[in-house]
């Protein structure tokens, strides 16, 4: 049987489905126009889709994305910080301010928590803020969603301040997939409480843990 397609109050296709798709060609063809009109339309997949056009096109300002990681719709929220990982790796990107992007930390939804922990870390040394590193150690360390926690432990090796390290060692004893990425965190880091740490995750049960030690110790 055919599947039906989504009907509109017009009786057309569905009219956010096409405003979606026109948003996603504004990207490929360079429509800087088209894009940031749509970029304010009130379906939040548009918006998204829009925002990530501009940034496709590298037309995404400070503006925009500031705007968009304040948006009613954790949906944009989440885009907003992606954008603003991918543009903090740019040198044309705009520069993003770390604070607005950290508030995402507090967010509601896990993904845009995760996203925003994400955009930290690829903003690196530029994420070392006291309230920025307090704010990932405390996702990293407490946070009830494991991809979250995970994000944050990442995004703390990354941007490699000193002051996150006891957030990654308390993340070297939490589930397998997130001790495995704090023992990966750990690299930019010495002292004797590093190598006790990765001594341990040496003899850790889950053998990603301990093949991430062992390549840091005899790295």
């Amino acid at each position: 049987m055919r599947r039906s397609t989504p009907r509109g109050d017009d009786g057309g296709a569905d009219p956010g489905a096409r405003r979606r798709r026109a948003a996603a060609l504004a990207g490929h063809r360079g429509d800087q126009e088209a894009a940031r009109a749509l970029a304010a339309d009130p379906d939040p997949a548009v918006r998204a889709t829009a925002l990530a056009a501009l940034a496709r096109m590298g037309r995404a300002t400070q503006s925009d994305v500031s705007r968009a990681l304040a948006d009613p719709d954790a949906l944009v929220r989440r885009r907003a910080c992606e954008v603003a990982g991918r543009l903090a790796a740019s040198p044309a990107g705009p520069a993003v301010g770390v604070q607005a992007l950290a508030r995402g930390l507090d967010d509601d939804d896990g993904a845009v928590v995760e996203a925003a922990a994400w955009g930290l870390g690829e903003h690196g040394g530029r994420a070392a803020e006291p309230a920025v590193l307090d704010a990932l150690a405390r996702v990293a360390t407490s946070h009830p969603d494991p991809l979250c926690r995970e994000a944050a432990v990442a995004a703390l090796g990354a941007v490699g301040d000193r002051r996150g390290l006891g957030a990654i060692l308390t993340a070297t004893g939490d589930r397998p997939a997130v001790r495995r990425r704090a023992v990966l965190a750990l690299a930019p880091f010495e002292g004797p409480e590093v190598d006790q740490a990765l001594e341990r995750a040496r003899l850790d049960r889950d053998w990603q843990v301990r093949q991430a030690a062992e390549d840091l110790l005899d790295g």
